[in-house]
């Protein structure tokens, strides 16, 4: 990706830093020349001038990057950034650095702002709220990464309904589990043998690639966000 970095104190060479090692073409923006270090960052592309300027980011094609990063330690400066990014060179991603919590409230898409970090409001949380651990319950599932759940109801019409669970287990299309039948006696387990009635809520745990063939296969299923 193409990544502009207005501000080239330390926040904004540290990220500079971070990108180019990752492969990212970096340019650095700011007009105090004592910020500028050529010799240090030597694979960073640098523009001595001001980012404010609706000029500098022209000679600079802004709209040829694919995000701009508003890094100074002015929080007027980056809102300004953001707002000529996204709305004179239509960036599709702009990213804002906040350095008075009390100013959170401007950093919006009114701006321009598409994500906005507040390094104090990030510490003062991590200081606060602190997570704590809790014990594992072997009657839950534990979250797993890229998996939803989804569940549907079995109609009159369905061809598992009035069969055992084993049958509607062995359709089901590779990457979905089912883990819970909901139905009059509350919330249960999968029970193979356990004959499965109409209007019993079966609910399951599925790769999102796999909800579409869910779905030819029972019908509607909530949770899918095409349904």
């Amino acid at each position: 990706m193409r990544i502009a970095i207005a501000g080239a104190g330390s926040v904004g060479r540290s990220i500079a830093t971070e990108l180019a090692g990752n492969g990212h073409d970096v340019l650095l923006i700011d007009r105090d020349t004592r910020a500028i270090g050529v010799d240090d960052l030597p694979e960073v592309e640098w523009l001595l001038a001001d980012a404010c300027e609706l000029s500098t980011l022209e000679d600079a094609r802004l709209g040829d990057f694919d995000v701009v990063i508003a890094a100074s330690s002015d929080d007027k400066v980056n809102l300004v950034v953001s707002l000529l990014a996204k709305t004179e060179f239509g960036v599709g991603r702009v990213i804002a650095r906040i350095n008075d919590p009390a100013n959170e409230w401007l950093f919006n898409d009114s701006w321009g702002v598409d994500l906005a970090v507040s390094p104090p409001r990030l510490i003062a949380d991590l200081v606060e709220d602190e997570p704590e651990e809790e014990p594992f319950d072997e009657g839950t599932l534990p979250p797993l990464p890229g998996a939803e759940i989804a569940e549907s109801v079995l109609r009159a019409d369905s061809p598992f309904a009035g069969g055992p669970e084993s049958g509607l287990i062995a359709a089901l299309p590779e990457g979905v589990a089912l883990v819970a039948v909901v139905g009059p006696g509350g919330v249960r387990a999968p029970e193979p043998e356990r004959v499965l009635s109409v209007g019993n809520t079966v609910v399951f745990l599925a790769e999102p690639d796999s909800l579409g063939p869910l779905e030819a296969l029972l019908g509607p299923v909530e949770g899918n966000p095409e349904a």
